[in-house]
Protein backbone atom coordinates (compact mmCIF):
# COMPACT_ATOMS: atom_id res chain seq x y z
CA UNK A 1 0.00 0.00 0.00
CA UNK A 2 1.58 3.48 -0.99
CA UNK A 3 0.37 6.72 -1.49
CA UNK A 4 -0.25 7.15 -5.03
CA UNK A 5 0.17 10.95 -5.87
CA UNK A 6 1.03 14.28 -4.65
CA UNK A 7 3.58 15.50 -2.29
CA UNK A 8 4.41 12.17 -0.57
CA UNK A 9 3.39 10.14 -3.26
CA UNK A 10 5.11 6.70 -3.75
CA UNK A 11 5.63 6.37 0.01
CA UNK A 12 5.26 3.41 1.62
CA UNK A 13 2.45 2.92 3.50
CA UNK A 14 2.45 0.24 7.38
CA UNK A 15 -0.12 -1.83 7.31
CA UNK A 16 -1.43 -3.86 10.21
CA UNK A 17 0.12 -7.28 11.25
CA UNK A 18 -3.66 -8.84 12.08
CA UNK A 19 -6.21 -9.14 9.62
CA UNK A 20 -8.39 -6.99 10.79
CA UNK A 21 -8.09 -3.96 8.97
CA UNK A 22 -8.95 -4.43 5.28
CA UNK A 23 -7.26 -1.60 2.96
CA UNK A 24 -8.15 -0.23 0.28
CA UNK A 25 -6.29 -0.84 -3.10
CA UNK A 26 -4.43 1.04 -4.87
CA UNK A 27 -6.09 0.98 -7.82
CA UNK A 28 -9.33 1.47 -6.32
CA UNK A 29 -7.78 4.45 -4.36
CA UNK A 30 -6.76 5.81 -7.40
CA UNK A 31 -9.86 5.36 -9.29
CA UNK A 32 -11.41 7.17 -6.11
CA UNK A 33 -9.47 10.16 -6.20
CA UNK A 34 -9.22 9.98 -9.81
CA UNK A 35 -13.28 11.01 -9.20
CA UNK A 36 -12.88 13.23 -6.82
CA UNK A 37 -9.76 15.43 -7.71
CA UNK A 38 -11.84 18.63 -7.95
CA UNK A 39 -12.82 18.55 -4.09
CA UNK A 40 -9.95 17.36 -2.19
CA UNK A 41 -7.40 20.27 -3.18
CA UNK A 42 -8.17 22.82 0.32
CA UNK A 43 -10.42 20.35 1.60
CA UNK A 44 -11.15 19.42 5.14
CA UNK A 45 -11.74 15.79 5.20
CA UNK A 46 -13.19 12.77 7.71
CA UNK A 47 -12.10 9.39 6.67
CA UNK A 48 -13.89 7.27 9.45
CA UNK A 49 -13.06 3.77 10.14
CA UNK A 50 -9.81 4.94 9.07
CA UNK A 51 -7.59 1.89 9.40
CA UNK A 52 -3.68 2.46 8.60
CA UNK A 53 -4.88 6.16 7.13
CA UNK A 54 -4.77 5.82 3.47
CA UNK A 55 -7.59 7.64 2.60
CA UNK A 56 -6.87 10.29 4.78
CA UNK A 57 -3.22 10.47 4.00
CA UNK A 58 -3.91 10.55 0.13
CA UNK A 59 -6.10 13.55 0.88
CA UNK A 60 -3.07 15.48 2.65
CA UNK A 61 -0.51 14.21 0.00
CA UNK A 62 -3.04 15.92 -2.84
CA UNK A 63 -3.68 19.30 -0.73
CA UNK A 64 -6.02 19.14 1.62
CA UNK A 65 -6.10 21.46 4.23
CA UNK A 66 -6.35 19.16 7.24
CA UNK A 67 -8.14 15.73 8.10
CA UNK A 68 -9.86 14.25 11.00
CA UNK A 69 -9.06 10.45 11.55
CA UNK A 70 -11.56 8.19 13.32
CA UNK A 71 -11.39 4.86 14.21
CA UNK A 72 -12.14 2.63 17.40
CA UNK A 73 -9.48 0.56 17.01
CA UNK A 74 -6.19 0.71 19.36
CA UNK A 75 -4.43 -1.09 16.30
CA UNK A 76 -5.60 0.79 14.11
CA UNK A 77 -4.73 4.01 15.92
CA UNK A 78 -1.32 2.80 16.09
CA UNK A 79 -0.79 1.29 12.80
CA UNK A 80 -2.52 5.27 11.50
CA UNK A 81 0.11 7.59 14.20
CA UNK A 82 3.15 5.55 12.65
CA UNK A 83 2.05 6.58 8.89
CA UNK A 84 1.16 10.00 9.56
CA UNK A 85 4.55 10.84 11.18
CA UNK A 86 6.15 8.65 8.14
CA UNK A 87 4.97 10.83 5.97
CA UNK A 88 5.10 14.38 8.26
CA UNK A 89 1.80 15.15 8.50
CA UNK A 90 1.31 15.71 12.01
CA UNK A 91 0.64 19.40 11.61
CA UNK A 92 -2.36 18.75 9.37
CA UNK A 93 -4.16 15.46 11.23
CA UNK A 94 -6.34 14.93 13.95
CA UNK A 95 -6.44 11.54 15.21
CA UNK A 96 -9.84 10.47 17.27
CA UNK A 97 -9.65 7.45 18.89
CA UNK A 98 -13.49 6.74 19.72
CA UNK A 99 -16.53 4.85 17.50
CA UNK A 100 -18.15 7.06 14.93
CA UNK A 101 -21.15 7.85 16.65
CA UNK A 102 -19.94 9.98 19.13
CA UNK A 103 -16.88 11.50 16.69
CA UNK A 104 -19.82 12.47 14.82
CA UNK A 105 -21.54 13.87 17.52
CA UNK A 106 -18.13 15.59 19.16
CA UNK A 107 -17.31 17.08 15.50
CA UNK A 108 -21.00 18.47 15.51
CA UNK A 109 -20.91 20.18 18.80
CA UNK A 110 -17.86 21.98 17.65
CA UNK A 111 -19.34 23.06 14.49
CA UNK A 112 -16.83 20.89 12.10
CA UNK A 113 -17.90 20.34 9.05
CA UNK A 114 -16.51 18.82 5.72
CA UNK A 115 -15.96 19.22 2.02
CA UNK A 116 -15.16 15.43 1.87
CA UNK A 117 -16.01 12.23 3.95
CA UNK A 118 -14.52 8.65 3.65
CA UNK A 119 -16.81 5.88 4.89
CA UNK A 120 -15.18 2.84 4.74
CA UNK A 121 -16.31 0.15 7.35
CA UNK A 122 -16.02 -3.26 7.80
CA UNK A 123 -18.40 -4.44 5.72
CA UNK A 124 -20.05 -7.46 7.61
CA UNK A 125 -20.80 -4.87 10.59
CA UNK A 126 -23.88 -3.61 8.64
CA UNK A 127 -23.44 -0.09 9.35
CA UNK A 128 -23.54 2.09 6.41
CA UNK A 129 -27.05 3.72 6.95
CA UNK A 130 -26.36 4.29 10.79
CA UNK A 131 -23.53 5.91 9.25
CA UNK A 132 -24.96 8.00 6.73
CA UNK A 133 -27.55 8.52 8.80
CA UNK A 134 -25.67 10.14 12.06
CA UNK A 135 -23.70 11.85 9.07
CA UNK A 136 -27.08 13.76 7.86
CA UNK A 137 -28.80 14.14 11.23
CA UNK A 138 -26.02 16.00 12.62
CA UNK A 139 -25.10 17.96 9.26
CA UNK A 140 -21.17 17.72 9.38
CA UNK A 141 -21.49 17.82 5.25
CA UNK A 142 -20.96 20.80 3.51
CA UNK A 143 -23.28 21.62 1.19
CA UNK A 144 -21.19 20.86 -2.03
CA UNK A 145 -19.58 18.04 0.25
CA UNK A 146 -19.36 14.43 -1.14
CA UNK A 147 -19.26 11.15 1.03
CA UNK A 148 -17.42 8.51 -0.49
CA UNK A 149 -18.69 5.18 0.78
CA UNK A 150 -16.55 1.59 0.04
CA UNK A 151 -18.69 -1.49 0.34
CA UNK A 152 -19.17 -5.12 -1.32
CA UNK A 153 -20.77 -4.74 -4.41
CA UNK A 154 -23.40 -7.00 -3.16
CA UNK A 155 -24.48 -4.47 -0.79
CA UNK A 156 -27.01 -2.33 -2.39
CA UNK A 157 -27.14 0.98 -0.99
CA UNK A 158 -29.59 3.89 -1.05
CA UNK A 159 -30.64 7.19 -0.74
CA UNK A 160 -30.75 8.29 3.43
CA UNK A 161 -32.53 11.63 4.56
CA UNK A 162 -30.56 14.71 2.54
CA UNK A 163 -28.44 12.46 1.17
CA UNK A 164 -28.36 11.28 -2.27
CA UNK A 165 -26.17 9.00 -4.28
CA UNK A 166 -24.77 10.95 -7.28
CA UNK A 167 -22.93 7.91 -8.82
CA UNK A 168 -21.70 4.29 -8.48
CA UNK A 169 -18.42 2.26 -9.54
CA UNK A 170 -17.61 -1.22 -9.56
CA UNK A 171 -14.30 -2.29 -9.14
CA UNK A 172 -14.48 -6.34 -8.75
CA UNK A 173 -16.02 -7.20 -5.80
CA UNK A 174 -15.89 -3.72 -4.49
CA UNK A 175 -18.49 -0.54 -4.84
CA UNK A 176 -17.67 2.77 -4.41
CA UNK A 177 -20.95 4.93 -3.85
CA UNK A 178 -20.85 8.53 -3.88
CA UNK A 179 -23.71 10.60 -1.95
CA UNK A 180 -23.55 14.47 -1.67
CA UNK A 181 -26.68 16.64 -0.38
CA UNK A 182 -28.62 16.81 -4.01
CA UNK A 183 -28.49 15.39 -7.06
CA UNK A 184 -25.56 15.85 -9.10
CA UNK A 185 -25.34 16.10 -12.62
CA UNK A 186 -22.12 13.22 -14.04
Amino acid sequence: MRVISGSARGLKLNTPSNNDIRPTTDRVKESMFNIISPQVYDSIVLDLFSGSGALGIESISRGAKEVYFCDKSKASIGVLKSNIEKTRFNEKSHVMYEDYKSAIKKLASKKITFDLIFVDPPYYEGLFQDVLKSIDENRILNEDGIIVVEHDANIKMENIGRLCIYKEKKYGITMLTFYGLEEKDE
